[in-house]
């Protein structure tokens, strides 16, 4: 057929332009400057690079004047108030002799700098989510996000906005022919002529992630299926790429004809008539990669350096910085590899066999070089007997070991001795021990008195000493549990589940504490002010209104008898009167009588007639204390009342309908210095976190899940204001609709980094979304 001749020509084409040796890349230089992962990269100019960074900045790095091979940093961009991807750069004009940079944010923002000062020129405010791509489309500007819309601005102005997938839209490229491609997390690309849609493309398995031009082919896409596609306008895929044992995060073209991707598997690799001919092993993942005009390559790591790689003998590195880069890969290894769940070099070492074992069975794990060695104690012979090598356990799905095709957590190498061959014995943490032993030694055709030994040593090496028996497990071929001694046997007919220790979340959090005669004392002060002031004070209270507050006050604080007592109309329109009349100053006392008020039965009823009657009521009151001078202590107090809101279930079809309004109003509050508002606002998200799970309704809680993943990124985030974000997040994939939303936002790292935490809580909340990861 003409397309397939056509495809063979292109491939012919492909190779004719690629005539040049390849030559192997050496490192040129390491740009130092960023506090956390650099995410994206922008090649302005061969002389000038700018990075991004979870770290919240960009960075522009300019080319050294005394060393030609080195960069530093020039200028630093700070503005965007969460971690920063995507980068696109604008041409120098008159009024910007350097030109400016565009950059894309996790806090939903794209900004505009003008690279002479570093000072921010535009800020495009618009998306609801994170913003994963931009492009240049001549004069505009066009921008991806996870809210599934491309959106296009033209000097500082949106002027068009579309639904571009039904779900996240993870990038954006404009083709050289003129049209728009974009790759989504439905695991297809559209290409746009405007905001018509031209052409879906499919063929990948799993989200695209990375778009890049192929001069003269067509364009390239990135997945998180591993592989790396070559695309025809027409539809067609000329080369499909495959080589990376993770996801692929981005992707590049030279002039050449080479190709350059970046892997959640550590490498950068570079591919050559659709063959991988170099990978460039890094010391964590790889989030994107580009090309100089040169040939040069430059990589962006999750380890806080971005690299320039290069083929040209006169700018390679000094050997000095070679070996220290070489000696930084093995130091990464060595304190990544694990056995049996432990770090290696934590591990004792092998004169810890030198004390003798305290039952018969018990097992220990030692270290013999850079390998983790299991033993056995023999009580009668009194030693200690090799079992065999651990091999390494589980560091992200790219590092899980496989066994038969399958992946693992954990795959033991047991030696029984004899004469016996090596024995592989898998394990993943979600298998009940027993279970696993019995399977094992049926499937090795070993004895059954092996079994309890078997059954420690996977419990010892795989970090789960404390493991707790649970009846919902079963055998696996007689339908019976597993027999524990000294413990009875149970049937059950259900098969074997994870267990979570935090998830999912059930029910409400509340605030329910109050110093009430803190709130009377500031309430009566706040009055007295007013009414002495001839501007505001018709605003204050009466003697008797004043006294009807101590009546509420009352009446909150017998709590014991809240099912016999009752407030009337006018306590509640008293109440929203002063929060609503009074300067926004001296408010939070009231608001924060309305916190409790809504925890009473018969007063969150009458609150809610209020509500119903004037739907806009609490809504410009939320107004009214996030505006520019917004106060701590209004922000703290609203928020509250409406984490206490979730509690009485006539207001929760309020809370869905507005939950887009309520949180882009207090999106701020997740990096506050003031804890009990961080605090706050995290309940508030795991609060809605549930109620949203209950309706079912997944646009909100991508919402929640988006805002949840700031907290949980946030160093400075207080302990419990994490935990609660974890929560919320793991209980949204388990029960909601978005786990694999959560999935592209990187969730994994963010499980990784939790069960690194010195909090026990946290890294046990960790290993609860590192499971869940895990299961299909």
């Amino acid at each position: 057929s003409l397309s397939l001749y056509l495809s063979i020509y292109l491939l012919l084409l492909l190779g004719l332009m690629m005539d040049i040796d390849f030559n192997e890349y050496k490192l040129r230089c390491e740009l130092r400057g960023h506090d956390d992962d650099v995410r994206g990269i922008c090649v302005c100019t061969d002389e000038h690079i700018a990075t991004s960074s979870r770290d919240r900045t960009i960075r522009v790095w300019s080319l050294g004047s005394d060393d030609k091979r080195k960069y530093s940093a020039s200028k630093i961009l700070l503005g965007h108030t969460s971690f920063v991807g995507p980068l696109a750069s604008i041409p120098p004009s008159e009024e910007y002799p350097e030109g400016r940079l565009v950059s894309g944010s996790m806090d939903t923002s794209v900004l505009v700098w003008n690279l002479v000062n570093g000072e921010v020129v535009q800020s495009l405010k618009g998306h609801k989510m994170q913003v994963t791509g931009v492009t240049l489309d001549d004069e505009d500007i066009v921008s991806s996000s996870v809210d599934q819309t491309l959106r296009r601005w033209r000097n500082g102005q949106l002027v068009e906005s579309w639904e571009a997938h039904q779900s996240p839209v993870q990038a954006v490229l404009k083709l050289p022919s003129g049209e728009l491609i974009s790759g989504s997390s439905d695991t297809t690309l559209k290409l746009w002529k405007g905001k018509t849609s031209l052409r879906t493309f499919t063929g990948h398995a799993d989200t695209v992630r990375g778009l890049a031009v192929m001069p003269d082919l067509g364009f390239l896409s990135a997945s998180h299926d591993g592989s790396i596609r070559l695309w025809a306008l027409s539809g067609e895929v000329l080369l499909e790429m495959v080589g990376h044992t993770s996801i692929v995060y981005s992707v590049d073209a030279h002039a050449s004809g080479l190709i350059v991707s970046g892997s959640e598997d550590r490498h950068a690799k570079i591919w050559k008539d659709g063959v991988c001919v170099q990978s460039l092993e890094h010391p964590g993942c790889v989030w994107d990669a580009k090309f100089l005009e040169s040939g040069d390559i430059v990589t962006a790591c999750s380890d806080g350096v971005a690299r320039v790689w290069t083929v040209r003998d006169g700018m390679i590195a000094d050997q000095m910085e070679i070996d220290a880069f070489d000696s930084l890969i093995s130091q990464y290894k060595l304190s990544r590899k694990k056995v049996g769940g432990m770090k290696l070099d934590e591990l004792p070492g092998i004169d810890a066999l030198t004390l003798p074992g305290t039952s018969d069975g018990q097992t220990k794990v030692v270290r013999e070089g850079d390998n983790g060695v299991a033993y056995a104690w023999n009580m009668s012979e009194q030693r200690w007997d090799k079992i065999g090598e651990v091999v390494d356990g589980p560091d992200g799905v790219g590092d899980r070991p496989i066994l038969d095709g399958a992946q693992y957590d954990f795959v033991f190498d047991v030696d029984i001795g004899d004469g016996e061959p090596i024995r592989k014995l898998p394990y993943n943490r979600s298998e009940n021990p027993y279970d696993a032993a019995d399977k094992w030694l049926l499937k090795e055709n070993l004895p059954v008195a092996y079994r309890q030994q078997i059954v420690d040593f996977i419990l010892q090496n795989s970090g789960q000493k404390d493991f707790t028996f649970n009846p919902s497990f079963r055998d696996p071929f007689t339908g019976a549990n597993a027999y524990v001694p000294e413990q009875a046997s149970h049937i059950a007919a259900t098969p074997a589940k994870p267990l979570y220790k935090h998830i999912p979340k059930r029910g409400v959090l509340v605030f329910d504490v109050a110093q009430y005669e803190g709130i009377l004392k500031k309430m009566t002060e706040f009055n007295n002010t007013l009414r002495s002031d001839p501007v505001n004070t018709d605003k204050s209270m009466t003697e008797s209104e004043v006294a009807r507050v101590g009546a509420i006050v009352k009446i909150l604080k017998d709590t014991s008898h809240y099912h016999a007592t009752n407030f009337t109309d006018m306590d509640i329109a008293l109440l929203l009167n002063v929060i609503q009349a009074w300067p926004a100053a001296m408010m939070f006392p009231a608001t924060d009588l309305v916190r409790m008020l809504v925890l009473h039965p018969h007063g969150a009823s009458l609150l809610f007639k209020h509500v119903e009657n004037n739907n806009d009521l609490l809504l410009d009151v939320i107004k009214k204390v996030t505006e520019d001078s917004a106060l701590p202590a209004n922000l703290l107090t609203t928020v509250r009342v409406l984490v206490n809101l979730f509690k009485n279930p006539s207001f929760h079809h309020w809370l869905q309908r507005h939950h887009s309004q309520i949180l882009d109003a207090f999106s701020n509050c997740y990096s506050s210095p003031n804890k009990n508002l961080q605090l706050a606002y995290s309940t508030l998200l795991l609060n809605y976190a549930v109620l949203l799970i209950e309706k079912k309704d997944e646009e909100g809680q991508a919402q929640v899940l988006s805002a949840a993943l700031q907290i949980a990124e946030e160093e400075a985030a207080d302990v419990d204001s994490k935990f609660r974000s974890l929560v919320a997040i793991g209980s949204l994939m388990l029960e909601g609709l978005v786990k694999k939303i959560a999935i592209d936002f990187e969730v994994e790292s963010i499980a990784k980094s939790a069960k690194a935490s010195k909090e026990a809580k946290i890294i046990e909340i960790g290993t609860d979304i590192d499971l869940l990861i895990r299961q299909p």
